[in-house]
């Protein structure tokens, strides 16, 4: 198996069947083969029924269900477990950065042997994204003074990593929820890695409702950013 890709999933049913068919689409188009691992994190709506349904029709992909809400991270990390390719990596299932950069990702790790490759993100020119920019540099800036990130945009949902290299590592990481993808660079970085970034647009959708929850996952980031410098 070449690539194994981790879809996190939670209440995705709004835009679950459009992106399941770009990402499907985009790997098809590649000459690597792949699975996909659709992790559902106790989906209040009707993401689990939907994955149950694809997973039947395609043998390319599988899924893990939690009994009950783990977070982010923790699914993540339960996809990544479970995966079997060379390259093992997720990307946020709402597409808002396009599915069409995987396979250049997966080649700077098949071909040029880097160790992990993740997105950095660039925003099209308004408010939301200058202020969503502003907030992303703020961040960037307060991750590499406290725990030496060495300004990485952490926080991108697209990752792609040499499974078996990343492994040690990943079995080291502690928190569930949003804050893992700070953590999981932070060990990768401090264990020598050879990380490459991919600049990637994102594109702001506005037919799915967000799961962020902006006051508790700023103070969750702060606290988690300190209890990770000790």
């Amino acid at each position: 198996m070449d690539v194994s890709l981790i879809l996190p999933c939670y209440n995705e049913a709004q835009i679950f069947r459009e992106s399941v068919s770009r990402i499907v689409h985009t790997l098809e188009a590649t000459k690597y083969s792949y699975e996909i691992i659709f992790v559902d994190d106790k989906s209040e709506d009707e993401t689990a029924k939907l994955i149950r349904g694809t997973i039947k029709k395609n043998k390319h992909m599988r899924a893990v269900f939690h009994s009950r809400n783990m977070g982010r991270g923790s699914a993540v990390r339960d996809g990544l477990l479970e995966a079997t390719g060379t390259v093992a990596g997720f990307i946020d299932i709402d597409c808002e950065v396009s599915p069409l950069y995987i396979p250049h990702m997966v080649d700077l790790i098949m071909k040029r042997k880097a160790d992990v490759v993740i997105g950095r993100r660039f925003y099209r020119t308004n408010t939301q994204s200058i202020i969503r920019e502003i907030l992303s540099r703020g961040y960037r800036w307060l991750a590499d003074r406290m725990v030496r990130t060495g300004g990485l945009d952490t926080e991108t949902g697209y990752k792609f990593f040499n499974r078996k290299k990343i492994l040690p590592v990943l079995k080291r990481t502690k928190h569930n929820g949003w804050f893992w993808d700070t953590e999981i660079m932070v060990r990768a970085k401090g264990a020598g890695f050879d990380i490459v970034e991919v600049p990637v647009l994102f594109l702001r959708r506005f037919d799915k409702t967000s799961t962020v929850r902006p006051f508790r996952d700023i103070a969750d980031y702060l606290i988690s950013l300190w209890r990770l410098r000790r």
